[in-house]
């Protein structure tokens, strides 16, 4: 007879809005063991399986930590019941995390009372002790039924599939999972269920709104959280991130990180959460898994209004599972833009097209294996629906190129770094001869500012003694007089340097030595910039960029990814106008 072996859930904590799929083993009449999966397949001698989920409810609520969802809490913020504050958010396991997390907390209070449209409030106590009463009850979507009473613990009958996904009324609460043998013709169960009972519930943790801050003396400030602006006229915003890809994202790679926090369920929701508060106008996003961008980014976002094109890398190096590949993914909001061309640049054609060329016999598997990486980039030409309303030629069509990528990580291969870069950089050329076009240049580009892909972008070539061209085995950045480019390119975020004292707080976060961002990949083992958005300054000028994040928030969570950050780099967001074409 059939009967069911084991179950077990991937992640230990439960987290609101993340979907929970249990592992089924089943063990046939003969003894072997197989997935629950192929019984569901395939029904072995007329047998199914059958499944129940309960929320075990305890007559006292338990409460848990906004900060730290793993713990009890026992403040709760009063301002953020009067704002109407959702109030999982009020919730604090102790008063110093309330006055750790006071910076970015009231942000949520700002916020609010921009919404509500309320100048002020009345001077109450910041906080009181928590009321073990309180609920955040909503109304369920599975009808519930009260199953069983034990002590002081009621069993709701919440849900009768495999998955089940966590709702508010969970919170606080663990949940019980039944799996059955269930006889395929009387639809009876046979025997006694399997089960497990998950740890508490807790809420999903949320990223601290981020707010825009301008850097053209325009004022912003009434706007505190980016998703309460929207573009006009003849601005538009454009986001780059690095989402880390769920097959880099091990548990070896980032022991700091909780595993409920590093697993994918969790993990694309909080970056979906995020991306979609920017509401910006083009996302550029790296590090994209193949198969999650068909299953998850593409017709998530689709629901948002986003057009999307994917480049995934190429695999002549990679030897992993082909649907786990990451690559670049581009999304634009369908009502600002409309698609005019793609290109795709595969850099391991143009190295082996430079092999051909230039690396003699005897040395082409050594060149072959040092220029051959996979790394790709994509570029896409939209055509702007909205005008500049100081175009002098309102009916001339408005185009805009956006190139996305990821250059190879690794420090040794210096040389290679420099050399996508520039291939990049040649081909972007070419498309600026046929059209007078704004050029935006997005993604990770695995180097620091200073460094030789760095300067070869921002000053338009690379200093004959930088350190980084001593190393060329195969000779492809020498001369350095030929690594140059005609494109106007600057960083968006070096912007905070030169704004003035409208971004005072930014600049504390700016390198003074490069003017780019202090960092924008955190990880225990690193903190640095490698992330960056290039403009062309003859044709664009940026009105805002998104505010950086501290250092000392972050560590915290010792580093990213964190609970509340999904990724480990962060998302850099600017707001850029075009120049009227008699100022360009």
């Amino acid at each position: 007879m059939l009967s069911v072996h084991r179950v077990h859930l991937p992640s230990e904590i439960p987290i609101v809005g993340c979907e929970l799929t249990p592992y089924v083993l089943v063990k046939c009449a003969d003894g072997s063991v197989v997935s629950g999966d192929a019984i569901e397949l395939n029904p072995t001698r007329g047998h199914l399986l059958g499944y129940k989920w309960y929320r075990i409810q305890s007559d006292k609520k338990v409460a848990v930590c906004s900060v730290h969802p793993t713990e009890p809490a026992t403040l709760q913020c009063l301002m953020c019941i009067k704002a109407k504050i959702p109030i999982t958010k009020s919730y604090h396991c102790t008063s110093k995390c309330f006055a750790d997390a006071w910076q970015h907390h009231r942000v949520l209070h700002e916020c609010a009372a921009v919404a509500a449209n309320e100048n002020g409030q009345d001077d109450d106590e910041v906080y009181g002790r928590l009321n073990s009463n309180a609920s955040a009850a909503s109304g369920a979507i599975y009808p519930v039924v009260i199953t069983q009473r034990n002590g002081g613990e009621t069993w709701f009958e919440v849900g009768h599939s495999k998955s089940y996904t966590p709702s508010a009324d969970d919170i606080g609460h663990a949940l019980k999972f039944d799996c059955f043998v269930i006889d395929a013709e009387t639809k009876l169960p046979l025997g006694v269920p399997t089960s497990l009972t998950t740890s508490r519930v807790i809420p999903a943790p949320s990223p601290t709104p981020r707010r825009m801050v301008s850097v053209s003396g325009n004022d912003v400030s009434g706007h505190p959280e980016v998703g309460n602006r929207s573009s006009s006229g003849g601005s538009f915003t454009v986001l780059s991130y690095n989402v880390l890809s769920d097959a880099y994202a091990t548990s070896d790679q980032y022991s700091y990180c909780p595993s409920w926090a590093l697993a994918w369920t969790y993990r694309r929701q909080n970056l979906l959460r995020e991306i979609v508060s920017y509401r910006a106008d083009i996302l550029c996003l790296q590090e994209v898994q193949s198969d999650h961008y068909d299953d998850f980014f593409a017709p998530e976002l689709d629901k948002h209004g986003y057009q999307a094109f994917f480049k995934k890398k190429t695999t002549e190096v990679f030897s992993g599972n082909a649907n786990t590949v990451d690559g670049c993914a581009t999304f634009f909001r369908r009502d600002r833009f409309s698609h005019v061309k793609k290109y795709e640049v595969e850099f391991n054609k143009a190295a082996q097209s430079l092999i051909d060329a230039i690396v003699p016999f005897p040395q082409k598997k050594t060149a072959f294996n040092r220029l051959i990486k996979d790394n790709i980039a994509l570029i896409v030409v939209l055509e702007a629906k909205f005008s500049n309303q100081s175009n002098e030629n309102p009916g001339r069509r408005q185009l805009i190129c956006v190139a996305n990528t990821h250059i190879n990580v690794s420090q040794d291969l210096k040389d290679i770094k420099i050399w996508q870069v520039h291939t990049l950089l040649k081909g972007l050329e070419k498309i600026a001869t046929t059209a007078d076009i704004p050029m935006l240049v997005c993604g990770d580009f695995s180097a620091v500012p200073g460094s030789g892909p760095h300067s070869l972008i921002a000053m338009g070539r690379i200093d004959p003694l930088h350190p980084d061209l001593n190393v060329d085995p195969l000779g492809i950045v020498r001369p350095a007089n030929k690594l140059t480019h005609q494109l106007p390119l600057v960083s968006a975020y070096t912007s905070f340097a030169r704004a003035g004292n409208i971004a005072l707080e930014q600049k504390k976060k700016i390198d003074p030595a490069t003017n780019e961002p202090l960092f924008t990949n955190c990880t225990r083992d690193f903190i640095g910039t490698s992330d960056y958005i290039f403009y062309s300054a003859d044709t664009l000028t940026v009105e805002s960029l998104l505010e950086l994040l501290d250092e000392g928030c972050l560590r915290k969570d010792t580093a990213l990814p964190s609970p509340e950050w999904s990724s480990d780099h962060i998302a850099l967001l600017a707001e850029l106008r075009l120049k009227p074409k008699n100022r360009r």
